[in-house]
């Protein structure tokens, strides 16, 4: 099946099995934090480059490749998954490509379409193109690149993960779907609403067949909503089974959790690594899972696609990348190197101290009441008297 009627069936896809894909945001704009970059080499996918560096990064400095949804832009995405907050917040630079109308009828990547998935093509060369350009600009560690998508931006992440397996750590795929499971529409939908099963050893070989390449391979963690109507859930299973047998692991989970409420399933290697995890999102639809982080933050503003469900999709992926431990470690080593400074000289070294004893001394203010006030005079007064500097 050729590109242009598969860009003209995706143009009708609103008609197809109530299918609607919503537009959320209009691209990177005065109010996000994303910048354009319109040079970074060959691309022959035709996709827009988008990127956010803040100005501290932890070191060794990462990279997280974030792909948007169908009906999304780089912009929108951002805003509703919060991760330019994330990256700002944890000091890790970030990359998001966005895909044209031109391409794409419904801002889809094409995850299906061969010209676009296989190694040195297309928008995965595209999209390898940019992760080059942000390596050598910023000076990115190699072994600490990360890729995460939504929906068909978790397909083409799952086309990153396969057909780049040595660029990658780690990746998560969000109501995504597995690798090599389509090759033109026809077949693409029939994975969205139907997820047809495979055998593991099939699965694993449609991506060790996308390179040469034969590990170590990524990580890779996995979210998907039960109440998906919009890409079949059972396409995490298949997506699990896929890298079970890449990792050379058992079926049944090493472990089975509860994350904030909701089911998570995990595996390891004999070091004791998690490499590969699943999260159940109980009677969620189709989208990002947004909620409150282990540190109370919220990232992400509820949109198209971006559901609050009580759990930080975004927060757990970041973590599960290795990022989230920088804010507390920069914070101590500050703490530790930090040179002990000298007291003051004055008249009466322990007028300072007086000062304080006398403010101690007020009584303490009702919790949850208007504080009082006090006289700042009388205290200084006190504490001059007891200093022996007034009569």
């Amino acid at each position: 099946m050729s590109l242009a009627r598969n860009v003209d069936l995706l143009r009708r896809l609103p008609k197809l099995n109530g299918l609607r894909f919503a537009d959320f945001g209009q691209g990177a704009d005065a109010s996000s934090p994303l910048q354009e970059i319109t040079s970074f080499g060959a691309n022959p996918g035709n996709l827009r480059m988008f990127a956010f560096v803040p100005a501290q990064l932890q070191k060794p400095r990462a990279l997280v490749v974030v792909l948007h949804g169908c009906g999304q832009t780089a912009a929108g995405y951002d805003l509703g998954a919060g991760w330019s907050t994330l990256a700002r917040h944890y000091g890790f630079a970030l990359l998001m490509p966005e895909q044209q109308r031109i391409n794409n009828g419904n801002t889809c990547f094409n995850w299906f379409n061969p010209e676009d998935t296989a190694r040195d093509s297309g928008e995965a060369r595209s999209i390898r193109e940019m992760i080059a350009h942000m390596v050598e600009s910023h000076r990115i560690d190699s072994r600490r690149i990360f890729v995460t998508g939504l929906s068909a931006g978790g397909g083409m992440t799952s086309v990153l993960l396969a057909t780049y397996p040595e660029v990658f750590a780690a990746g998560a795929v969000i109501a995504g779907l597995p690798y090599g499971i389509a090759a033109n529409l026809r077949e693409a939908l029939d994975g969205m609403f139907h997820s047809p099963v495979r055998p593991a050893r099939e699965l694993g070989d449609l991506v060790r067949r996308a390179s040469d390449y034969r590990g170590p391979w990524p990580k890779i963690s996995v979210w998907h909503g039960s109440a998906d109507r919009t890409v079949n859930p059972g396409n995490a299973n298949e997506i699990v089974k896929q890298w079970l047998d890449l990792h050379d692991l058992p079926d049944v989970p090493m472990a089975e959790t509860n994350v904030d409420g909701y089911p998570r399933q995990a595996w390891w290697n004999k070091d004791g690594e998690t490499l590969v995890e699943s999260y159940a999102i109980t009677d969620m639809a189709h989208g990002t899972p947004l909620g409150l982080a282990d540190n109370d933050q919220r990232y992400g503003v509820e949109g198209a696609f971006l559901i609050e469900a009580g759990i930080s999709s975004s927060y757990h992926i970041a973590r599960f990348f290795g990022l989230t431990g920088w804010i507390p470690d920069a914070a101590t080593k500050k703490a530790e190197a930090k040179p002990a400074t000298k007291p003051a000289l004055t008249p009466a070294p322990h007028l300072a101290r007086s000062i304080r004893t006398a403010v101690a001394a007020q009584p303490a203010e009702p919790k949850h009441e208007e504080p009082r006030g006090f006289d700042l005079g009388q205290i200084i007064t006190r504490a001059l008297t007891a200093a022996g500097l007034m009569k």
